[in-house]
């Protein structure tokens, strides 16, 4: 446990005012984010996945917070600490060196971007300092292979000037060529780049879009099922909104209408075969009845042959929605991180959702929340959740812990029934830990599941370590 300074603790901060879409002032934020987590992916090619915990804040080399990514790789057993690469911008093969603050590891996205049937490492270090600036950021390749991940080019922004460059990033490998995309999010807007790529440093295209400026979260998906990923892009949180404005392949007709969140992630959760859009808005609502729902709401969007309208209305999900556990109070910031995929084999995803700051026996200990998906039907039944204080879940909650600041799944043992991954940045110190929770027939299963702490994972300093990343918890 810790306060919550800590999360901001050695973090540079904007205390500026940046001009939003079509003149709307975004609020004054503090870009310590870490929206998304890569999904575990199989970068050395041995049929295994491998989970990926990003440590932001790690010293590296006397360099406080310069950032690291620890990759566990994964085996029939499981995951075993033994088995591990950490990779810092001071590894060999790896661009640019370390320096103070970098944030390294921020966010990461996995895909197989040059198609060589390796998992590909995208990571973001959005406060390294370049020749375009201070904070500028960078985003970095890391590509995998038989050996995993040993090599890194980058991806460079090509505005004039950039902002927190990579302040989110998404990847998608859909197929060939421009089929292959990734999305990275910063104060200057969205950075496109599409295939093929190559692990040379070359790509298709790069495109910057500046019609949707200040980005703070991206994510892919193919809502229209035409074999071409879709991009979303959502502002920094808006004044007098609940989050910030969601853009569908931005920023073509305007925003959606009919919600706003502060990150997302894609997938099919009603088995229809269209990929759908889930977007996180973790805020109280600014005016009761107006926007957002107390104590946070999860927004979906279904995808269709015409993809996701601009005035489609979202299915609203709340801890007071029928089925899913617990009760909607203040603060709780239900959905400030997310995770969709199929947990129990029934070929429909499932949501899964952090509330970080919810209180259990202690405050801001945190919760996480599983909606499955449904064919048919409201969404809400067989809903559960996990705490701390679950029993067979190691340790206890403790004040500050934030379980649930990040999510994640994948199948690490290869038995097709995927793990789940879980993180509290401010366990000790905000050092930060992560829970593994074993696959089951049912799903997720507290039973057998285990802690990895910073130390046990060769990062011993003190505090502000971060590992699995600080998600949202810079700006909720």
């Amino acid at each position: 446990m810790g306060n919550r300074r800590g999360v901001r603790a050695g973090w540079r901060t904007a205390a500026v005012l940046i001009a939003g879409v079509m003149g709307v002032p975004l609020l004054s934020a503090t870009p310590a984010v870490a929206l998304h987590g890569a999904v575990p992916g199989d970068f050395n090619g041995d049929g295994y996945r491998d989970a990926v915990l990003p440590a932001p804040g790690a010293n590296v080399a006397g360099k406080e917070g310069a950032g690291a990514v620890v990759v566990l790789y994964g085996s029939r057993s499981g995951l075993s600490t033994a088995r591990r690469a950490t990779i810092t911008q001071n590894t060999a093969g790896v661009p640019d060196t370390a320096e103070p603050h970098d944030g390294f590891g921020t966010a990461t996205a996995t895909a197989d971007l040059n198609r060589d049937g390796y998992a590909d490492l995208v990571v973001s270090a959005p406060y390294e300092d370049t020749a375009k600036g201070r904070d500028a950021g960078t985003v970095t390749v890391l590509w995998g292979s038989k050996k995993g991940l040993t090599s890194g080019t980058d991806l460079p922004a090509t505005t004039p000037r950039s902002y927190y460059y990579g302040l989110d990033v998404a990847a998608l490998s859909t197929g060939p060529g421009a089929r292959t995309e990734v999305l990275v999010a910063g104060y200057e807007g969205v950075m496109r780049f599409t295939g093929p790529f190559s692990n040379r440093g070359t790509y298709g295209r790069a495109v910057a879009n500046q019609e949707t400026p200040s980005v703070g979260a991206v994510a892919l998906g193919d809502f229209d099922q035409d074999g071409s990923p879709n991009g979303v892009a959502l502002t920094l949180r808006l004044s007098g909104l609940s989050g910030g404005e969601v853009y569908i392949d931005p920023v073509y007709g305007g925003a959606q209408q009919l919600g706003n969140g502060l990150h997302a992630v894609t997938g099919d959760i009603n088995g229809d075969g269209y990929t759908d859009l889930v977007v996180g808005d973790p805020d109280d609502p600014n005016l009761a009845g107006a926007d957002g729902a107390l104590g946070g709401r999860v927004l979906l969007w279904y995808g269709s042959a015409n993809g996701i309208a601009r005035d489609a209305k979202p299915v609203q999900l709340t801890q007071n929605t029928p089925g899913v556990p617990d009760s909607s109070e203040s603060g709780d910031n239900f959905g400030a991180a997310l995770a969709v995929a199929d947990l129990n084999g029934d070929k429909v995803a499932d949501i899964v959702i952090g509330s970080p700051l919810e209180d259990t026996s202690r405050t801001n200990a945190g919760q996480v929340t599983v909606i499955p998906g449904r064919r048919t039907g409201a969404l809400g039944s067989g809903s559960y959740a996990f705490t701390q204080n679950t029993a067979d879940i190691p340790d206890t909650d403790e004040t500050e812990d934030s379980f649930g600041t990040t999510v994640a799944v994948g199948d690490l043992n290869k038995d097709g029934k995927p793990e789940l991954l879980i993180t509290a940045a401010g366990e000790n110190s905000f050092t930060g830990a992560v829970w593994i929770l074993p696959g089951g027939s049912n799903g997720p299963t507290a039973k057998r599941s285990h802690v990895l702490t910073a130390p046990s994972v060769g990062l011993p300093q003190k505090e502000n370590t971060l590992l699995g990343s600080n998600g949202l918890l810079g700006v909720i």
